[in-house]
């Protein structure tokens, strides 16, 4: 690594630098392609930047000075430029070389060059953008003093600056960064670099010559340097490339051999070559580079692996599917004292020999087996062992195997993992030997004796302490541990007087308390314990049974007895309630917190900052959130003596922030003094959680009817508006608060107000039916919107019960049709006329045909009668020929009869399709039919059918035809009144027959039996033939029809039709 002072380089480093740079121009002079300019591959440019980068900034203007004397030396020697010129052509190659080494010591590592980043900052970098500054600078110089134009200077200078950064500056990195490298090539590696050079020579010295001339057939030998020796074989490659090149080139065998047709193309060829080849060989070496530290480090990660398994204390093997093993780390070679390659010498299968030769040959069968059956099903396997090492000493270990599988789920190996646990099991066994011992001290009938561990277990009890708290041996074993023994008033003693007294000397004096007997009662004790030596967790515990003593104190203080009960009682009664109560003193200091309150927070009173007092409790216990207002609530009520309530989030036992509603009230003396204050919590976070989401749901609801494409309407039981959508709402153009103080109801201001006059009273009945009965709602009417424009719309309501089935709110949509209803009429309307055009289309041709057959007898009648008049105007009288003339007369009027009597079978049914038919069952299609025009033209129908009818013979189609005529005839005759339009239909038994009427409010009939007549008509574009077919169809039933005044005004239409008394024919 080259030593670099302060501010000056050593001399024999400038000196080096001097002449390298000074040789390098002389290369350019060699394949300057405009002599005397430097406008060549120019290799100072490369060694330039590659010092200046590994150089430090402030020796800088040393290595400057170095290149401006051998750039003038240059001039001298070779270019024989003016000194300004010379001067200012340097100025740009120093501007270069500062800027990309700047550039890319500021956005890279070139120094270096490990990696695909380094090289391509050095070649876009250094080779690309830095060339930029030294091509304007020299080509503005020659356009200056008229050596040669800007634009054609410009990209010879940058290109041949930019190959010779390309191809020097990495020959320069590598030979300062290895220059006190001493390792050496291993021998096969330079058998390997000799054979490249002579290949890339070769293959260089046909493809660069004319001989076989194609230059870039030297890429591969030239990558092959790249991949196998990095950035060395990379840089010098590319030096010896463009020494081959050049020396091809000056001596004019080469394809890049510039000639005076050429016009320096050739030569620019051979700098873009260079460049390409060069850009290529540092992308491959770069890529080789990051490829081989990938390797490297990889190398380096599996030889720590394999220490770090040598170093593990337990034996680990590798075994194939087979159960063949490959591999043992070191501490199972070392235990064993065999290698596994020292067993594999043997040749045959190593699993059953290996198991006999280490396994105990009690453990070696089990082994065996167990091995065979984890390889036969794959599963893994676990068991203890002895395994003799190689002192033929035999120890207990713990082995496991798992197999690791491919993807395909096949077992690729088997490892093995064993840990001696001879010194536990040896440990064990003592064990036992003492347990031994002490079993039959326990045994003696002498006092109480019980093994126990700070965890509350009971792990063995003489005899002595059974009979004591009269349990069963069985009963001990599966059932109640030391503190479920122990009483509640004596654990909270136990968990903070004797187990602390434990932990601390491993021993408990002596002391009196009490145990729980199976039955319930209480046993009164005196206890001592000890903890075994090295296991301050478990010990003895030795008990004297005093009951009878405490039975003659009892005697004495039967009074204490009771009230300490009392309290016990008292005290169990707080700590199970489910509810977290606490008391402070009237300071705020916290003084007591009940068992339900300590599980809840995982606290317990003593936890507590007793120098911190309330505020500091707070401070544990309650969300930061909420401390602030917790505190002033609770320093108010102290101090007014105000009950307390407030809701905030109280930390749980495992972190969890919960919503608590916690209450206070003050315990006060005679004088009213606060003696406590006394607190419960309740954990209200569920119900707040519901609470939430509730409303979250709710919201979502009414944002879901707000935003509805139709109008929503909220009503109570009594049909009462409670709530309308915003869509209802702009509609209408008023809200709900605006129909208060009117005087009338919400449900009758909002009819009155919006329903069209036409159908306010219908809609109002409607509704009022629906509201009694609690059946949906239907109707079409048309609701008056804001700007005073009446538009259809179809309303539907249904109520919404309870669980009881009680109806609680009607619910109401109401959707704008007014488009529909007005497309509905106006189709309406365009087939009314075309029917109408086609009834004068066929009338016009049935006339023609009528006028045809009955034109010419009535013509011949005609002719007769003249001829008939002539001969018996003449005298005298011809009576003969009148005669022959009269019966022809006679003749031709048949003929004319018989036409009409033709025409007429046309229009007569050849046949009847009459059955026996209910009425009403006609009367309810018919409303069915006429059910949408009646709507349309605003007309309610009105029924009156009589119940019991019986039935008549008819042709149901016919008279379906006559009733829906009667009540369409009766809809159009209401169509200018202004009063209310009711349709009226009647149906009863009048003796003999069933008569229906027909009853409407119109102006009335002038001529109640004309109207019957064909052809007449009280209608503008009416034909006058209904009526006269509807007559036809009832005498042809053998019924009757005819017409009546209505009072005080219409008509009425009547008809009658026979009972049947016998079966249809």
């Amino acid at each position: 690594m080259t030593r670099v002072w302060p501010h000056r380089p050593e001399l024999l480093h400038l000196a080096m630098f001097f002449i390298v740079y000074l040789l390098g121009g002389g290369f350019a002079q060699a394949l300057a392609i405009v002599p005397g300019t430097g406008i060549s591959i120019w290799p100072p440019s490369g060694l330039f930047l590659a010092t200046l980068a590994f150089a430090a900034r402030r020796s800088w203007p040393w290595w400057v000075m170095a290149g401006f004397l051998a750039e003038l030396s240059g001039n001298i020697l070779w270019f024989h430029n003016p000194l300004p010129v010379a001067v200012l052509i340097f100025s740009g190659n120093a501007l270069e070389a500062m800027t990309g080494a700047w550039l890319v010591t500021r956005f890279g590592r070139p120094a270096r060059l490990e990696s695909l980043q380094e090289v391509l900052g050095l070649t876009v970098l250094g080779a690309g953008i830095a060339p930029v500054v030294s091509a304007t600078v020299g080509s503005a110089t020659l356009a200056a003093f008229g050596m040669q134009p800007f634009a054609t200077a410009w990209p010879l200078f940058w290109l041949g600056n930019a190959t010779g950064v390309l191809i020097v500056a990495p020959l320069v990195l590598v030979l300062l960064q290895d220059w006190h490298d001493r390792a050496g090539l291993p021998k096969a590696r330079w058998f390997e670099a000799s054979a490249v050079g002579l290949v890339f020579l070769g293959v260089a010295g046909f493809s660069l010559s004319d001989y076989f001339a194609f230059a870039y057939l030297i890429m591969p030998p030239l990558l092959w340097a790249a991949v196998r020796f990095e950035f060395r074989g990379a840089a010098v490659s590319l030096v010896l490339l463009a020494l081959i090149a050049v020396m091809f080139a000056i001596s004019g065998d080469s394809p890049f051999a510039d000639d005076a047709g050429s016009h320096g193309v050739k030569q620019i060829m051979l700098y873009l070559f260079l460049a390409v080849s060069a850009f290529s060989a540092l992308v491959v070496a770069a890529i080789s580079r990051q490829n081989q530290l990938a390797l490297r480090a990889l190398g380096q990660r599996e030889q720590e692996l394999l220490q770090l398994i040598d170093m593990l204390p337990v034996y680990i093997r590798r075994l194939t599917p087979e159960g063949e093993p490959t591999f043992f780390n070191k501490r199972l070679t070392d235990f064993i004292g065999t290698k596994l390659e020292d067993i594999n010498a043997t040749g045959a299968s190593l699993l059953e020999p290996a198991v006999g030769n280490y396994v105990h040959p009690d453990e070696s069968v089990a082994v065996v087996d167990a091995i065979h059956h984890a390889i036969a099903t794959g599963e893994a396997y676990t068991m203890k062992y002895r395994m003799r090492g190689h002192e033929g000493v035999y120890r207990w270990i713990e082995t496991r195997a798992e197999p690791l599988r491919n993807p395909d789920g096949t077992i690729a190996q088997w490892y093995s993992v064993s840990i001696d646990i001879d010194d536990q099991v040896r440990l064990y066994k003592e064990l036992e030997e003492r347990e031994g011992k002490i079993r039959r001290l326990v045994d003696s009938d002498i006092i109480g004796i019980v093994f126990w561990d700070l965890d509350g277990r009971i792990l063995e009890a003489n005899d002595a302490f059974l009979r004591m708290v009269q349990y069963e041996r069985e009963d001990l074993q599966a059932g109640p541990g030391w503190l479920d023994m122990t009483p509640p008033e004596w654990q909270e003693v136990y968990a903070r007087d004797e187990a602390a007294e434990l932990r601390e000397t491993g021993k408990m004096q002596a002391r009196e308390k009490e145990f729980f007997r199976k039955d319930g009662t209480r046993v009164p004790v005196l206890i001592g314990a000890v903890c075994f030596e090295g296991q301050p967790d478990q010990g003895v515990a030795y008990i004297l049974d005093l009951t009878e003593r405490k039975r003659v104190e009892a005697e004495r203080s039967g009074a204490e007895e009771a009230l300490r009960r009392s309290q016990l009682q008292l005290q169990q009664l707080v700590d199970t309630v489910p509810v977290q109560i606490w008391c402070v003193t009237p300071g705020g200091d916290p003084a007591y917190i009940n068992r339900t309150m300590i599980d809840y927070i995982g606290l317990k009173l003593e936890d507590f900052d007793a120098e911190g007092g309330l505020p500091s409790a707070i401070e544990t216990i309650v969300h930061p959130d909420d401390r602030a207002l917790l505190q002033n609530t609770l320093r108010h009520s102290f101090e007014t003596g105000e009950p307390f309530a407030l809701k905030f989030r109280n930390r749980r036992w495992d972190g969890v922030y919960r919503w608590t509603e916690g209450r206070a009230e003050p315990l006060r003396d005679e004088s009213g003094g606060i003696i406590r204050w006394y607190g419960a919590n309740v954990d209200i976070d569920d119900f707040v959680a519901s609470q939430e989401a509730l409303s979250e749901r709710e919201r979502f609801v009414w944002q879901v009817v707000e935003t509805l494409p139709a109008m929503v309407d909220c009503a109570a039981q009594d049909g009462e508006p409670i709530y309308r959508n915003q869509r209802l709402r702009e509609f209408l153009g008023y809200d709900l608060d605006a129909l208060d103080g009117t005087g009338k109801s919400r449900l009758a201001g909002t009819l009155d107000a919006g329903v069209h006059p036409d159908e306010l009273e219908g809609v109002k009945t409607a509704y009022a039916h629906s509201l009694s009965t609690g059946e949906p709602y239907a109707r079409r009417h048309r609701l008056r919107r804001f700007d005073g424009e009446y538009r259809w719309v179809e309303t539907r309501a249904a109520p919404m019960h309870n669980t009881e089935g009680a109806t609680v709110q009607w619910n109401v949509v109401c959707l704008d049709i007014d488009g529909e209803v007005r497309a509905q009429e106006e189709l309406r309307q365009e087939q009314e006329r075309l029917s109408r055009a086609s009834q004068a289309a066929s009338l016009a041709e049935l006339s023609a045909s009528i006028a045809h057959e009955v034109n010419q007898p009535l013509a011949a009648i005609v002719a007769n009668s003249n001829a008939c008049h002539r001969w018996l105007s003449v005298t005298p009288p011809n009576l003969e020929r009148a005669k022959i003339v009269a019966e022809r007369i006679i003749r031709d009027a048949n003929s004319a009869a018989d036409v009409v009597s033709r025409i007429r079978a046309l229009f007569k049914r050849s046949a009847d399709a009459r059955g026996l038919v209910e009425l009403d069952t006609v009367v309810a299609e018919g409303l069915g039919l006429i059910a949408d025009e009646a709507v349309r033209r605003r007309v309610r129908i009105s029924t009156d059918i009589e119940s019991g009818l019986p039935l008549v013979s008819v042709d149901r189609v016919q008279i379906l035809q006559v009733l829906v005529n009667l009540m369409r005839n009766a809809i159009e005759a209401m169509e200018s009144t202004t009063d209310a339009k009711v349709l009226r239909l009647r149906l009863r038994l009048a003796g003999d027959v069933i008569q229906m009427e027909v009853t409407d409010r119109g102006p009335g009939i002038a001529f109640p039996e004309k109207i019957f007549e064909p052809f007449f008509t009280t209608k503008e574009h009416g034909m006058g033939m209904g009526l006269a077919v509807c007559r036809s169809i009832v005498e042809a039933h053998h019924g009757r029809l005819w017409a009546e005044r209505n009072e005080p005004h219409g008509a009425k239409f009547i008809f009658t039709l026979p009972v049947e008394t016998k079966g249809a024919p």
